[in-house]
């Protein structure tokens, strides 16, 4: 077995609101390799940026409560730290490239300083030429000039604020990087220079890589292994082959199913029948249940657990237990 970076122990999240107790992540336990790329799909609503952002400890709170688990990085569980202990380990160790570039930048400071503010922040010993220096490396390393550094946000367009943003995660060589839908905001042919940069600074710093998306085929690009995220759980978790050969559980057949076929003419997509839960009031049993064919009415009342059918594929559905297969 290789390597363990990150593992993450029946983690629960929930934000406690006026409106109710929001469940956001359910439970959920991963494990990331040395030098791999773990894909996290799953749509809008499905827990995934919590669960990036608990890994970081940037969960706001109050709404946001880890109300149990661990995630052990180094063998010391990151939720047990304290802020000291923790600030030590954000952006050195595990960082992150936030969703929207527009916002994730200051605009009154130059992407320079910015830069500059998060190697000072690790390396407090390094003198003023040697932090330009190092940020203009930076800026060269996701191909940007080192004379612009002395220019603000506003001067850059959505594709090389992103760059900027990566440069900045990538600043102090972190073992793991958290991508959390890094090209949302991107257009297509920008979307697939971000994603080939991303990989070729991941295997030259020999990162490892959490790539968060609701894009199976930016999974099968960029990942060695894939987890679906549905209400909060993971209900399938996989290498690319398992999940997309030997594909398990029945909202991942949807997923897979809603793709467009490059080879076959229809009139209409088939999308995945309903809609997301509300995280307020979620369904007894299990989640996926008034949405799924094969729904029967242990699935409305009894909750899953999630099991391993082979190699390591794990999928939470009863239609995969001994005999049912």
């Amino acid at each position: 077995m290789a390597d363990t970076l990150l593992e993450i122990k029946n983690l629960k999240i929930n934000y406690e609101t006026d409106d109710g107790i929001v469940e956001a992540v359910n439970d959920v336990s991963l494990r990331l390799e040395v030098g791999k790329t773990l894909g996290l799909v799953g749509e809008t609503g499905a827990g995934k940026t919590t669960l990036a952002r608990s890994l970081m400890r940037l969960i706001p709170s109050p709404p946001g409560k880890i109300k149990s688990g661990e995630v052990l990085y180094g063998g010391k569980d990151i939720l047990k730290l304290n802020e000291h202990e923790i600030r030590q380990i954000r952006g050195k160790d595990i960082s992150m490239i936030f969703q929207d570039p527009m916002t994730s930048l200051n605009p009154v400071l130059t992407v320079g300083e910015q830069i500059e503010e998060v190697i000072q922040s690790h390396n407090p010993q390094m003198k003023k030429e040697e932090l330009h220096e190092s940020a203009g490396d930076m800026l060269e390393m996701v191909g940007i000039p080192r004379d612009r550094a002395g220019e603000f946000p506003h001067q850059f367009s959505g594709g090389m604020k992103q760059r900027v943003i990566i440069a900045i995660a990538l600043a102090c060589n972190p073992k793991l990087l958290i991508a959390d839908e890094p090209t949302t905001a991107l257009d297509v042919t920008i979307q697939a220079q971000v994603l080939d940069m991303i990989n070729e600074l991941k295997n030259k710093l020999h990162t490892s890589m959490l790539l968060i998306t609701h894009d199976l085929g930016v999974v099968a690009q960029n990942c060695d292994r894939v987890a679906i995220i549905y209400a909060g759980e993971i209900v399938e978790e996989g290498d690319l082959h398992q999940v997309f050969k030997k594909t398990a559980h029945p909202y991942t057949i949807g997923l897979l199913g809603s793709i467009p076929s490059l080879s076959e003419e229809v009139e209409r997509l088939n999308p995945v029948n309903g809609m997301m839960p509300d995280p307020t009031n979620l369904p007894k049993g299990c989640k996926f249940s008034p949405r799924c064919q094969y729904a029967t009415e242990r699935c409305k009342t009894e909750q899953p657990e999630i099991r391993d059918i082979g190699n390591g594929h794990l999928v939470r559905c009863f239609m995969k237990e001994k005999g049912n297969e």
